[in-house]
């Protein structure tokens, strides 16, 4: 698949802002950089509707634009020249299979991700994967909601779940969530392409929400009624300055914070109903 690349030139905490507003945009991948930010809008996409929320933005924050078309095949080369392995203190590795092995962590993941968002790079996936460490996944039944790359389905399997639905809207993110989990040799991972609607099971006892802050609003009296009591929820995708909001409409759906991280201005928060 064709894409453009949008590079948006602006200061660090600038450029979280503009990722959280463009995180409903026909995007679907999104890197933040020394610059600012670059995100990637499938060839397919509106592009007239992403310039339009673009220059929406550019009234309200200081950035600027540079368009770029990157044919499929430029692909690959992109990530093997700018993806290097996260670390997550000792508990986990991710690397592409282009990387060597990572020594001493307690669990490694090979993740290649295309055109899906999440390697663990991003505060948010970060957080995520430091948060599972603490979290009671042997034996667990868990949604990865938004699964991206698969990532946190694949490591809350290898963590001991023993029952796992990912589920994406974008057909990338599903057929990247397959390729990886086989990658790493998981196979108790349901991958759906679609949204909430599509997902078979009930009763979760966990599930993991790495989106963003209004796909979360919207979502959380469903995903209230899809954990079983006692049960918890781990979110992301959240700036600082939204975390009122979000732990409102969370506890109005049932759940109670249980414990919050930040990196940078982004949070992860685990809720439990």
């Amino acid at each position: 698949m064709d894409y453009w690349k949008y590079t948006l030139r602006t200061d660090p905490d600038t450029a979280q802002v503009l990722l959280a507003y463009l995180s409903d945009a026909p995007f679907d991948t999104f890197e933040e950089t020394e610059e600012g930010l670059d995100a990637y809008l499938p060839e397919n996409a509106s592009k007239t509707e992403v310039d339009r929320v673009l220059e929406d933005l550019s009234q309200q924050f200081p950035f600027s634009i540079e368009q770029t078309f990157l044919p499929a095949q430029n692909w690959n080369e992109i990530w093997e020249s700018n993806f290097q392995p996260v670390i997550v203190g000792n508990f986990c590795a991710v690397r592409a299979d282009f990387h060597p092995p990572q020594p001493d962590v307690q669990w490694e993941l090979v993740i290649n991700p295309k055109m899906a968002f999440g390697t663990g790079h991003h505060e948010t996936t970060w957080q995520c994967i430091a948060a599972m460490e603490h979290l009671p996944l042997a034996g667990a039944k868990v949604l990865d909601y938004g699964c991206g790359t698969g990532i946190l389905a694949i490591l809350a399997s290898k963590l001991g779940a023993s029952d796992i639905e990912a589920v994406d809207i974008e057909e990338e993110s599903y057929r990247n969530t397959v390729e990886n989990a086989l990658a790493n040799d998981v196979h108790n991972i349901t991958t759906r392409c679609g949204t909430l609607n599509d997902v078979q099971g009930t009763q979760f006892d966990g599930i993991l929400a790495n989106i963003n802050r209004n796909v979360i609003l919207d979502s959380l009296p469903r995903l209230a009624e899809m954990t079983r009591p006692g049960g918890w929820l781990l979110v992301s995708g959240i700036l600082a300055e939204d975390e009122t909001i979000i732990v409102e409409n969370a506890q109005q759906a049932g759940f109670e914070k249980v414990r919050q991280t930040q990196r940078g201005n982004w949070l992860c928060i685990r809720f439990q109903k």
